[in-house]
């Protein structure tokens, strides 16, 4: 989840998509990934699964990264008041409030080495928070090789993150050696007559050996192959999946007085699928 650079927007009139000069041609791979190998349907109130998801804890400073590399201003924990299980969904809690040395709070929880895939159908329904300030993100990373390989080598796919401010638009990229950070290959999509913050939406991709589709509620907007990067294409490895609302940073800036909090990212299941 890094800064972006290259923006392509759709257009939607009626049923049809118009596309800027950036999409792909007609020839675009399509897989079935129909056989569903991880679900996690939130239906047990209280903590999250400690058989699949972890924490990550803190600002990024013990991991030599303050601020997530990105400036972020928010302390991740994993405390209720930040991530929990309520009514059947997962919801993720960003709030102002001092801890340990900052002003917001928040979460991210992710699956490293309790559920990791080469290729298939990542997705998640999502309710999106909302204001200036507010990063909410659906994405994987590489598996690091115990540590031997770093970003962006080991890859990052973000199937959707969204600045709070733009609550019709959200963007799908993949960052690598030679296109990472505001070098990122991006693509936006948005929402005619709708925002991600007042009602379910579902973000996916299909991933296969050399492209990577791009989808909101089943409407493929972009498809990313080895064409497309400048750089070594890094997405034939085991990739883990990472669920966060981050508060300020790069991409975003900084809330303001308009920003209301707590904001809460509501996730009403992740799902993973594999070809037959």
């Amino acid at each position: 989840m890094k800064n972006l650079k290259k923006i392509c927007l759709p257009v939607l009139l009626g049923f049809i998509m118009i596309f800027s000069s950036c999409d792909t041609d007609e020839t675009q791979t399509v897989t079935n990934f129909d056989n569903l190998v991880m679900e996690d349907g939130f239906t047990t109130a209280g903590a999250l699964d400690s058989n699949l998801w972890n924490f990550d804890i803190g600002n990024g400073a013990a991991e030599g990264i303050p601020g997530w590399g990105n400036n972020e201003l928010q302390y991740y924990t994993d405390r209720a008041e930040n991530a929990v299980v309520e009514n059947g969904m997962l919801k993720i809690t960003a709030r102002q409030e001092s801890f340990e040395g900052l002003g917001y709070t928040s979460a991210r929880i992710q699956t490293k080495g309790k559920f990791q895939q080469k290729h298939g159908r990542f997705e998640a329904r999502i309710q999106l928070p909302w204001g200036q300030g507010l990063w909410p993100a659906f994405w994987m990373l590489g598996d690091d090789n115990n540590g031997s390989e770093v970003w962006p080598q080991i890859g990052e796919i973000d199937i959707m993150e969204n600045r709070g401010q733009e609550p019709t638009l959200i963007n799908g990229s993949v960052h690598g050696p030679g296109y990472s950070g505001g070098e990122a290959i991006t693509k936006a999509f948005e929402l005619e007559n709708d925002r991600f913050d007042t009602g379910f939406h579902v973000f996916g991709i299909e991933w296969g050996e050399n492209y990577i589709n791009y989808y909101v509620d089943d409407v493929l907007y972009n498809q990313i192959t080895p064409d497309d990067v400048n750089g070594e294409w890094v997405f034939n490895d085991e990739f883990y999946i990472i669920i966060n609302v981050a508060v300020g940073g790069n991409y975003v800036g900084s809330p303001n007085a308009s920003t209301v909090f707590p904001q809460e990212m509501l996730v009403d299941y992740v799902r993973v699928y594999s070809a037959n």
